[in-house]
């Protein structure tokens, strides 16, 4: 089989780390931010993990 390609969409919003951990951002953070918490919109603006359950398929975006 031959090489699958990057979808350029899924290379722009994740980040592969060195240790092999795929990065992503959290959702919510682009509008109606006056009735959210600064607590909260300060997790927001960290990347966390993608989850495990979605980790094959998101590996196979890559």
């Amino acid at each position: 089989m031959s090489k699958l390609k990057t979808k350029r969409g899924a290379k722009k919003r994740l980040k592969v780390k060195k240790s092999g951990i795929i990065m992503r951002s959290r959702a919510g953070k682009s509008h109606n931010l006056s009735s959210k918490s600064r607590k909260r919109k300060r997790r927001l603006r960290k990347a966390t993990k993608v989850s495990k359950s979605d980790l094959k398929r998101t590996k196979l975006l890559i």
